[in-house]
């Protein structure tokens, strides 16, 4: 079976759609480009122009590796997901066959979790 094909999350080179573009981030010089003068800026370094924002005048791009990007993107998002909490809920069923000594063992056992949580 094969697996759907994955658009790419982010605009990446030749995919961006604007004229103009915010370069930011390392080894470049911060400023408004063309997007042809901002993709030669990432080909000429052998990395990728990835829009970082598409909601800012102009897109916000930064040049760099899109996998390594990618894959420490992914790392954090695995990392965050470890960290939460997740609840565990108990219950206690009484039933109509429940015997006087395990109604009381219950109820006990009830205001010992309601103390505690």
């Amino acid at each position: 079976m094969r697996r759907p094909v994955q658009e790419d999350l982010h605009q990446i080179n030749e995919k961006i759609r604007s004229k103009e573009v915010r370069l930011v981030g390392d080894n470049v010089e911060p400023g408004v480009y063309p997007l042809s003068k901002a993709l030669q800026i990432a080909e000429e370094q052998e990395l990728d122009l990835v829009v970082i924002s598409d909601k800012a005048e102009p897109y916000i791009c930064r040049v760099l590796d899109y996998k390594k990007f990618l894959y420490e993107q992914k790392k954090k998002q695995k990392e965050l997901k470890a960290k939460q909490v997740k609840v565990v809920i108990k219950e206690i069923r009484f039933g109509p066959q429940t015997d006087d000594h395990d109604y009381e063992f219950k109820k006990t056992c009830r205001k010992v979790l309601r103390r505690r949580f």
